[in-house]
């Protein structure tokens, strides 16, 4: 069996799991967000506790059977504490601005790039150098900071640009052309 898979998923109070046919829905305060199982595979709420059953050994099946229990766990966290996402940018000059359903971003080009914002994710600019991406959904948030960081990728020279809070750039030493000794040098 796969292990992931039949590790039940314990919902925790305020998270209400409701399986009717193939659709796995879950509900709280925070939102609500389902999803629909493969034939394959079948949900039962037990004692408080989520379950995933598969109806053969075939790998396809088995691989189905881990990703629809992570998919499960994911809902249940996600709507008990939330996901989050940080990025930093850093530049001269370069800095976000949060704006209704509107992110506007300064990152060096002639004008300001703007990106909307999904509905289920919530972006925050604490200071103009942080963007913190909130939501229910993994998925969702997770896609939003890679839409964000995709628009000026931190470059490896200076550094400037948008990365995840705690990323590491790997930093490349420039051109040495003073005094540099070759076939042009006489």
């Amino acid at each position: 069996m796969s292990r992931i898979g039949r590790a039940p998923i314990a919902v925790t109070s305020g998270v209400n799991v409701a399986v009717s046919g193939a659709t796995v829905a879950f509900e709280s305060a925070k939102g609500a967000l389902s999803f629909t199982l493969p034939a394959e595979l079948s949900a039962a709420v037990k004692e408080g506790t989520l379950q995933f059953q598969r109806a053969n050994d075939l790998k396809p099946t088995r691989a189905l059977h881990g990703l629809y229990r992570a998919l499960a766990a994911n809902a249940v966290k996600g709507l008990t504490e939330g996901f989050t996402k940080e990025l930093e940018i850093s530049g001269v000059g370069y800095r976000a601005q949060a704006q209704g359903k509107q992110l506007n971003l300064y990152v060096g080009f002639s004008h300001p790039v703007l990106i909307d914002i999904p509905q289920g994710v919530s972006v925050e600019t604490p200071k103009p150098t942080t963007v913190i991406v909130k939501g229910v959904d993994r998925a969702l948030v997770g896609q939003m900071a890679a839409n964000i960081r995709a628009v000026a990728t931190a470059e490896p020279y200076k550094g400037k640009g948008i990365r995840y809070a705690g990323e590491t750039i790997r930093r490349k030493a420039g051109k040495a052309a003073t005094g540099a000794k070759g076939a042009m040098a006489k």
